[in-house]
């Protein structure tokens, strides 16, 4: 008898063995539908080698109902889901799961109905179709996706189709994108990008796993180097994957891609409308998607040709995945590179420790670019210590950083403020009763946000408004904000220079492609004089007139006792630096902080980062953290806090008494209230010599918890909250 194992999409089963219907093939690979119980269910045919479970007799064999019309998912990326499940403790359909498209895009084929504004307006609208004509300009999707945007119901929209403000438009789902040209405008390259474009190119041209770490310095032209290869890719016709960190980052990204080849790229992130998704993921396994770039999920799609993986921003904490399958892309990358038998591009200003360390012990090839593009010149560097040259009272900002900026005004040169804190202010309580506003859902302050005029959470999303009166002691006009955000930073900005004109940038302000694009069209036009952001301002944007960083809080990153805080400090604040003077202008960076002696501190004055890194790299290695050590924890979460408690202790009661392994907790996790559930903590930190995957494995394996339990493992975590 034919029969097949599968990987099946289920969440309790993963491996079922199914019979093969005559006639009906079946390569390794194949995406296919089968019957469970009364259900259909989708599955993937796996060596059954290389999936556990236990055989079951030919009789009772069930056959499977249909082969999709797709390719078979390729041998490396079969190989690169089980090495990804392995090594994060995951389960392996979940981690499947991720280079699935949408189901649609399993069929294959057809159109779909879209609509877009008319231009006819009625004399007279109601507000809910008012909200929808100004919020819909320039868009066309779904009816459903519509509504999202607009923040209106369905039955609003079909409405105004039946008004005629909106038309229905038929769209080819399978629609080809337009070719990209290598040869569209090669750039002029310096001698030291040459050296290092020419190196990439013979690695694409050669083949073979190569992993390359691209340090240079902030304005050193990495794009342009790494777009050689990408050059190189499609004249071999080959796929090129680009990660980028953050969907912020793609709308820049995308204008410098069109202007080197021609076309956009392929764009993979959450932002995708559904039929473009579909689309690109066709495009994908068909081999027809040239260049790909998007977020890490864009990781594991079943790319029909690949042929070069870029990891822009590498050292972004961003690529770490916090939820579900708690992956690294910078790492999984890497090792989907050497399945492929690709090259890989690690490129960074500031690359992460274990990058360097992989580097000096020779597994990565380094390649540097130690000078700015252009003869440009790195920003000067002064420390400003708050304890002498303290702001005003009410104030943030330090007299040496208010004259500077009243000086780039004058000048007609724009400055940047740095302030990794969104909204207006941390914290609000009553003057008169001390109330503080929490959130309900987690142990965290409501944060103030005078723009929209609510309290939000930053880890749930839960808003009210800001009331009249205190909820305690209902004394009206009480509440006092404490401590700055970036809304509060910038009207300080207005404040002492009121002709200022000042943007805002975080990702309440700029949570769409578009207002990204109005926002680097705007400062690069000379339309704002002074931008206030968050780290989503510290990469990838380049403004020839900003000519002034000031960092209004340098030690914020410091606090909380995160274990990669002093290299995290380092990369965002060089990171913001280097947006200073990168034209011919020079630039100038003010670092304000309470403690100018830290370590990071006088190495980002000194500009010495090999000095820190060098601190760096002993204290980890004392500490026998990463890259000298592992560490992983296992974070236990209920809804009911006594059931999350037992569950944590049960598992720090039955812990494995190794010498290569220390474990503690578990304790209440810093963050112990998140979205209603609460949670605990344990650490593990092994040496190197550990397996500790497997020394997870066998401790979590016999262990049994009641249904509203969860339980799960972050292996190499970055968040210890």
């Amino acid at each position: 008898m034919n029969r097949v194992r599968l990987l099946v999409f289920n969440p309790v089963l993963n491996v079922l063995d199914y019979r093969v219907p005559d006639g009906m093939a079946t390569p390794l690979g194949a995406l296919v539908v089968a019957p469970l119980g009364p259900r259909q269910v989708l599955g993937i045919v796996w060596e059954p080698d290389q999936l556990e479970g236990e055989a079951v007799a030919d009789s009772r064999l069930r056959p499977l109902l249909e082969v999709l019309p797709v390719p078979p998912i390729p041998a490396p990326l079969r190989r690169l889901i089980e090495w990804t499940a392995d090594y994060y403790c995951a389960p392996l359909n979940a981690v499947a799961r991720m280079m699935l498209g949408p189901m649609a895009a399993l069929r294959g084929g057809g159109t779909a109905t879209e609509y877009r504004l008319t231009g006819v307006e009625p004399a007279r609208l109601t507000p809910q179709r008012a909200a929808a004509l100004d919020a819909l300009q320039g868009e066309q999707a779904s009816i459903r996706e519509l509504a999202e945007l607009a923040s209106v119901s369905d039955g609003v929209l079909r409405g105004m189709v039946s008004a005629g403000m909106l038309e229905a438009v038929t769209v080819d789902l399978d629609r080809p994108y337009p070719r990209a040209n290598p040869k569209h405008a090669a750039p002029d390259l310096s001698d030291e990008q040459a050296a290092a474009a020419d190196t990439f190119v013979a690695a694409v041209r050669d083949g073979g796993f190569q992993p390359f770490l691209l340090d240079g310095v902030t304005g050193s032209g990495k794009t342009e180097c790494y777009f050689e290869a990408v050059a190189e890719a499609l004249n071999t016709g080959k796929q090129v994957l680009v990660l980028l960190p953050e969907i912020a980052l793609t709308e820049n990204f995308l204008r410098r891609f069109e202007a080197r080849f021609g076309v956009p790229p392929v764009l993979w992130h959450s932002g995708l409308k559904q039929s473009e998704r579909r689309r690109a993921w066709r495009a994908i396994v068909a081999g027809q998607a040239q260049v790909v770039v998007g977020a890490r999920s864009a990781l594991f799609l079943p790319y029909a040709r690949l042929g070069l993986i870029v990891v822009d921003e590498a050292h972004e904490v961003s690529f770490k995945q916090d939820d579900g399958v708690r992956y690294n892309a910078r790492d999984v990358a890497v090792i989907r590179a050497r399945f492929e038998g690709i090259p890989v591009i690690l490129a960074s200003a500031t690359p992460a420790l274990e990058s360097l360390q992989l580097a000096e012990s020779g597994v990565y090839r380094k390649i540097d670019l130690p000078s700015r593009f252009g003869g440009a010149e790195l920003p000067d560097i002064q420390i400003v210590d708050l304890r002498s040259e303290a702001p005003e009272r009410g104030h943030w900002l330090s007299p040496r950083l208010v004259r500077e900026l009243k000086l780039r005004l004058e000048r007609g040169e724009q400055s940047l403020l740095f302030l990794n804190r969104r909204g207006y202010a941390p914290l609000t309580l009553c003057r008169h009763c001390g109330y503080r506003f929490q959130c309900p859902n987690c142990t965290a302050w409501l944060v103030e946000h005078r723009l929209s005029r609510r309290l939000a959470c930053h880890h749930c999303g839960h808003e009210v408004p800001v009331p009249d009166a205190c909820p305690e002691c209902h004394t009206p006009d009480c509440l006092v904000a404490c401590g700055p955000g970036v809304e509060r930073i910038a009207d300080e900005v207005a404040e002492i220079m009121p002709d200022a004109r000042v943007a805002i940038v975080t990702s309440d302000t700029l949570n769409t492609p578009e207002k990204i694009g109005e926002f680097v069209a705007a400062a690069e036009e000379k339309l704002i004089d002074v931008i206030v952001g968050t780290q989503l301002v510290t990469k990838g944007y380049h403004f020839p007139e900003l000519t002034l960083v000031g960092v209004v809080d340098a030690d914020l990153g410091l606090e909380g006792g995160d274990l990669r805080a002093a290299e995290r400090t380092y990369q965002q604040v060089a990171q913001v630096a280097g947006r200073a003077g990168r034209g011919e202008k020079p630039g100038e960076v003010l670092i304000q902080t309470r403690h100018p002696e830290a370590t990071v501190i006088a190495a980002l004055a000194a500009g010495d980062r090999d000095a820190f890194y060098a601190a760096e790299a002993e204290a980890r290695r004392d500490a026998g953290a990463p890259p000298f050590g592992r560490w992983a924890a296992i974070i236990v979460s209920s809804e009911d806090e006594a059931e999350a408690r037992d569950a944590a202790r049960a598992i720090g009661g039955t812990r494995p008494n190794l010498p290569d392994v220390m474990i503690l907790g578990p304790a209440p996790a810093p963050l112990s209230l998140l979205r209603g559930r609460y949670r605990y903590r344990l650490l593990i930190n092994a040496r190197r010599s550990a397996q500790l995957q497997d020394v997870i494995r066998q401790w979590l394996g016999g262990l049994k918890f009641p249904p509203g339990v969860r339980v799960g493992v972050d292996i190499d975590p970055y968040s210890f909250v």
